[in-house]
């Protein structure tokens, strides 16, 4: 999601494309909330001016690029340049572009006063579609190109994690997954279009038809895991390897055999900067606590440990919304460790669940193209007929007792440091690196 590309009037890419972690666009953000205004932003977009989402990333090349975007003809997201290059058309479903900031997210259509502020004509966005809705069919250049065969329909597909919704039965109002990748979401459907003024949530197109859907992203969830394995557990990693394991499964060991709360490590999982709760491009992971008794396996803990209090976090903003959740599904890389899934029941006080399918993205899409194609008649009726629980989690009492003061000091890190994030910030913009 999110990501950027810009085509020629050949449809031929005027550049690389710019990614969703992508944070060079602060200053973008800063200029495009005063000029349209932060709250009226909000009302439009669902959202603040993010580094994360397209439209920062837009003028950014607008400034930093003139020449490039003096070329563009068409502005697409990463999945919408595939579907163009196999079927010709330009399009996008409303799951997806919801997170470029250009869209009236309430009314499911580009906003003609965002693109007025952005110098942005209509005609070089896509045309916008609802998930399941037919796009177009591949054409004969693309079925020679892939074996795919011609004329094959091709449907609005959505973001990913609007698919991972479909693909875990998160249809109706009241469920919600959580998917920890290598960045960190939940995702609560809604009935209703609603913000959080503080715009620490996003609230987008849910690839439902009529439904809006609240969800929060963590920028480095499962990538602060693989960040400790790259950097920390290279022997871990080699006997792994010999003995046919993933080194994934030799760092849950490990880190089952330290009780919670790291014997008083906590870690901050800002490795990327961060999305939600805390909008802030300037701040980093720590390890705070850091005892000479402390081993990998403590690390390995506290990490997994901080991606947890990261969604928590989240689901409390989620709360102070109004949005109840009462079941939560689980998805990602990081649903297939047991300890991971049991810090997330335990601290979210709720139970959690896994589907059949490990592959919620990927099965999701595929749901909407048999909708699109006429195999089932809804989504509601393609998931009742096909997601299947595959494991139950419930919250242990004890657990979350234990969990509750570490994550409270884990809340108040952020605000004792968040100055000393920007200071650190601008002390690398002065310095040589």
């Amino acid at each position: 999601m999110h990501g950027l590309v810009l085509l020629d009037k050949q449809g031929k890419p005027l550049r690389r494309a710019i990614i969703w972690c992508d944070q060079r666009t602060q200053s973008q953000c800063e200029c495009l909330e005063k000029t349209v205004g932060r709250e009226r932003l909000l009302q439009i977009t669902g959202n603040p001016a993010l580094t994360g989402f397209t439209a920062s990333k837009i003028l950014w090349v607008q400034q930093q690029e003139p020449h490039i975007w003096q070329q563009c003809a068409h502005i697409l997201l990463p999945k919408d340049y595939v579907r163009y290059k196999l079927t010709g058309e330009f399009a996008t479903d409303v799951s997806d572009a919801s997170g470029m900031q250009l869209m009236d997210v309430e009314h499911r259509r580009w906003s003609l006063e965002i693109l007025g502020v952005l110098g942005i004509d209509q005609k070089m966005l896509a045309q916008l579609y609802e998930s399941q809705e037919l796009t177009g069919v591949v054409q004969e250049s693309a079925a020679i190109s892939t074996g795919l065969k011609k004329g094959t329909p091709v449907v609005g597909g959505a973001g990913d994690n609007a698919a991972a919704a479909i693909g875990t039965g998160v249809v109706q109002a009241g469920r919600a997954f959580t998917t920890i990748g290598t960045s960190g979401v939940i995702y609560a459907l809604s009935d209703e279009f609603s913000v959080d003024l503080r715009g620490r949530v996003h609230m987008l197109c849910a690839s439902v038809p009529g439904k809006w859907t609240a969800m929060s992203c963590t920028q480095a969830a499962g990538l602060s895991l693989q960040w400790l394995r790259n950097v920390c557990c290279q022997e871990l990693v080699q006997e792994a390897r010999c003995e046919g394991k993933s080194p994934y499964q030799k760092m849950d060991e490990l880190a089952k055999s330290v009780p919670i709360g790291a014997q008083g490590l906590v870690f901050l999982p800002y490795l990327m900067g961060e999305r939600s709760p805390h909008p802030d491009p300037d701040c980093r992971g720590v390890f705070f606590g850091l005892s000479a008794f402390h081993t990998q396996a403590h690390l390995i803990r506290a990490v997994m440990e901080g991606v947890a209090y990261s969604q928590r976090e989240c689901m409390d903003v989620f709360r102070d919304m109004g949005v109840n959740i009462s079941s939560m599904m689980l998805c990602g890389g990081g649903a297939k460790s047991e300890l991971w899934r049991q810090m997330l029941c335990d601290l979210y006080q709720c139970p959690v669940y896994t589907a059949q399918s490990q592959e919620g993205p990927a099965w999701g899409a595929a749901l909407l193209a048999a909708v699109g194609v006429g195999l089932y008649k809804n989504l509601s009726e393609a998931c009742e007929n096909t997601v299947q629980v595959y494991s139950s989690q419930f919250p242990q009492e004890m657990n979350a007792k234990q969990y509750e003061p570490y994550y409270n000091l884990y809340r108040h890190l952020y605000e004792t440091m968040r100055m000393d994030f920007t200071r650190l910030a601008e002390i690398r913009q002065v310095l040589p690196t």
